[in-house]
């Protein structure tokens, strides 16, 4: 009974923790309410209505359509090279020793550890000097700076644990490289690969900062919604749009949670 109790947390604990929630959540369930309220042209809470016409608005409106495919188009090719990129950067630092691997793997998540100005400010120099013009194609450059760190981060540990007896034991018995990776290492990393590939979607749909650096002319959709704060036409339809973006994000979130919290279940990691 004393191990019991000694082991729940104490009141002032779960307070500060239930606190700590809420100041975190109460903002999205404000954007969410106010999805719903009936006044346009400012933020009244209580709302004086609730009314659900704000949906059809937005659905019909042209320039919402626009800006979410081209975010998501965006978010797609920056997570696909971000898969072939940090899987491979992963696979070189974690199996193989080199003089300078601790430096390349520095380098390699630095672009996520600094402030996503100073990264924007360095992409937009770059191409300004390589006489590059702001296109969809700068956009997908400058998200996946960071977009390879999150799948190298997921893809790195996981290799890292993956028992050098499995791909000597694969080359062993006569596979080729292709074969190897194939049926012994994509098996073991497929998870990681995947939970990495989500987060950098969420990461890549949702980025502001980089993206006011390398978009030119174009507006993704956190541009837009940003754009429609600052000079707002329909306030509710941009909590609309917030709703969406939050669901958008959440679930690879979520699914990224669900792949990896057991990934410790790998073959051949306690050999």
């Amino acid at each position: 009974m004393r191990s019991e109790k000694s082991n729940r947390a104490p009141f002032g604990l779960k307070i500060a923790a239930a606190a700590g929630l809420a100041f975190m959540h109460l903002p999205i369930l404000l954007i969410f309410l106010y999805a719903f309220t009936t006044e346009e042209k400012s933020y009244q809470f209580p709302p004086p209505g609730l009314t659900t016409q704000w949906f059809a608005v937005a659905w019909s409106r042209p320039d919402v359509w626009a800006a979410l495919t081209l975010s998501v188009k965006v978010a797609s090719i920056a997570t696909a090279f971000a898969l072939v990129l940090g899987t491979l950067c992963a696979a070189a630092v974690s199996q193989t020793r080199f003089f300078g691997r601790e430096t390349i793997s520095l380098l390699v998540i630095l672009p996520i550890a600094l402030p996503g100005i100073i990264t924007g400010i360095a992409l937009r120099s770059a191409f300004s000097i390589a006489e590059i013009p702001f296109s969809f194609w700068t956009i997908v450059l400058g998200h996946a700076t960071f977009c390879i760190v999150v799948v190298y981060n997921n893809a790195v540990a996981r290799f890292r644990r993956i028992s050098g007896s499995l791909i000597e034991a694969s080359m062993d018995l006569g596979a080729d490289g292709f074969q190897t990776f194939r049926y012994v290492i994509l098996p073991n990393i497929g998870t990681a690969l995947l939970a990495g590939g989500m987060l950098a979607f969420a990461l890549s749909f949702d980025e502001v900062i980089v993206t006011t650096f390398t978009a030119g002319q174009q507006s993704t959709l956190p541009i837009w919604m940003l754009e429609e704060l600052i000079r707002p036409r329909q306030r509710p339809v941009t909590n609309v749009v917030a709703m969406v973006v939050v669901i958008v994000t959440f679930l690879p979130i979520l699914g990224a949670y669900y792949l990896t919290r057991d990934g410790d279940q790998i073959a051949g990691a306690s050999k």
